[in-house]
């Protein structure tokens, strides 16, 4: 779950860490309000996308009246897919020098990487690309010592002083992500102002949703645009669904085998348009709920439906697709595979029903590919 830049400030003020003041804003008169304990001020959309400033979000202003001009502009912008609804207005704040500090679960490392550049302000993609040698690294799987810290963020941070305040912020940062169950933290630009001070600028934050349910308070920031209307209903279903932009729509029981299922289609040549995991279910309304979903996609060419029926039973599957062709308009290609538990009895059910079904999941991959391209 991803929220927005002044709801991950809220929570580095919570954890003692220095930030820039701030007020948020829904319109450009609120805006124009806001504004006035300060001289000069930055607006800055609030979306959650990267990339503000190259899109316009971000502006400076210079008296109430800017801001009021400035903030309507933004508040007519849409940003990565995103249309902007509120604002912040922050004190304008003189950077002597911007700084990139972020923590990232890194499973490969089993650990927490607390990663650290002297080259923010720009997205750390495009950094790890074009010069990842300028991104330090550092994994952590305990307490952080203090000692061995320091000598880290020395590599970027000269001042003895400021590694100071880095090393107080980073500590916090860490404490922040563990106890939130935090997947990604970052702090860009971690940046030392004109007065000596290190302060957080700005901040992105990703929670693993698997531990909401341990975080309420982190769960009630969720932002309704993260998701779209059919993944929220498929949430709401008991269904795990994400949209992609390919042409071949997929249902699969299991998230490990929906992914090789992506990747199948992918290595086939084909693009699918959703994840969709039905989960472990042997109600066959899911299947209904499942393509019903699905179906909405006007891009959808050819559907895949793979179940490795385990606590999901296949004939309870086949049922739900019978269910599914009465209920719904079902005018694509319709390509099968159902092995596991009461495998027999699904194929029977489908081949009464004029339905056939696949064994081999390659052979149903080449099916559901060459179905899509002959529908295109």
């Amino acid at each position: 779950m991803k929220i927005h830049e002044y709801q991950a400030q809220e929570l580095l003020r919570a954890y003692n860490i220095p930030i820039n003041d701030y007020r948020l804003a829904s319109n450009a008169r609120e805006a124009r309000e806001v504004s006035t304990a300060w001289k000069r001020v930055v607006v800055k959309a609030q979306v959650l996308s990267g990339g503000r400033g190259r899109a316009g979000g971000v502006k400076v202003a210079n008296s109430p009246e800017e801001v009021e001009a400035k903030a309507k502009a933004v508040l007519g912008l849409k940003i990565g897919g995103y249309p902007v609804s509120k604002v912040i207005v922050c004190d304008f704040v003189r950077i002597e020098k911007e700084y990139y500090l972020g923590l990232i679960l890194d499973r490969s490392r089993q650990g927490v990487t607390l990663m650290l550049t002297d080259q923010g302000g720009i997205d750390i993609e495009e950094l790890a690309e074009s010069n990842p040698e300028a991104i330090h690294k550092i994994t952590l799987r305990s307490d952080i010592d203090e000692e061995i810290l320091d000598a880290f963020l020395a590599e970027s941070i000269s001042s003895k002083e400021l590694r100071k305040q880095a090393i107080s912020t980073t500590k916090s940062l860490y404490s922040l992500f563990l106890e939130k169950d935090a997947s990604l933290v970052e702090i860009n630009p971690y940046a030392l102002t004109s007065e000596g001070k290190m302060l957080a600028l700005d901040a992105k934050m990703v929670f693993d949703d698997n531990a909401l349910y341990k975080h309420p308070e982190i769960e009630s920031l969720r932002n309704p645009e993260e998701s779209s209307d059919d993944e929220a209903e498929a949430k709401a279903k008991g269904l795990s669904f994400v949209s992609l932009d390919g042409n071949i729509g997929c249902m699969v029981n299991g998230a490990g085998l929906a992914m090789a299922t992506l990747d199948l289609i992918k290595y086939h040549g084909g693009r699918a348009a959703n994840f969709l995991d039905v989960g472990g279910s042997s109600n066959p309304q899911k299947a209904v709920d499942a393509l019903e979903i699905i179906l909405r996609n006007n891009r959808i060419k050819a559907i895949l439906v793979n179940i490795f029926g385990g606590i999901t039973r296949c004939n309870d599957i086949a049922n739900g697709l019978l269910m599914a062709r009465k209920k719904l308009n079902i005018d694509v290609p319709l390509v099968i595979r159902l092995v596991g538990t009461n495998e027999e009895e699904g194929r029977t059910i489908l081949r009464e029903a004029e339905l056939d079904s696949i064994h081999d999941l390659d052979d149903a991959i080449k099916a559901v590919v060459k179905a899509a391209r002959g529908s295109s």
